[in-house]
């Protein structure tokens, strides 16, 4: 009983500290890249030969901010807050 009692309290501090707020470093880069995509689609085009003959590929970002319109600088300050708490520490550079 008490060993299921630890156990249950060990996983309850595990699960609040990996809720706790995101470091302003990983935030900016995590919403640097939202803003990017809301900003625009992304995408790559390759093409080459091989010995088994022609290749080729597409890949291609969309993001639902870009879809819906949204400003990237809007969703750059709303996802450094919800991931930190706070207001943005770096300008969003595009």
């Amino acid at each position: 009983m008490i060993r299921v009692a630890l156990i249950s309290a060990l996983l309850a501090i595990m699960g609040l500290t990996a809720c706790g707020p995101t470091s302003p470093r990983r935030a900016y880069e995590e919403c640097s890249e939202r803003a990017r995509l809301a900003a625009g689609p992304r995408g790559t085009v390759a093409a080459g030969i091989s010995n088994e003959g022609p290749r080729g590929g597409l890949s291609l970002e969309i993001s639902s901010d870009y879809l819906l319109g949204r400003d990237p600088y809007t969703v750059y300050d709303t996802c450094f807050r919800n991931l930190t708490g706070a207001g943005p520490t770096r300008p969003l550079v595009l």
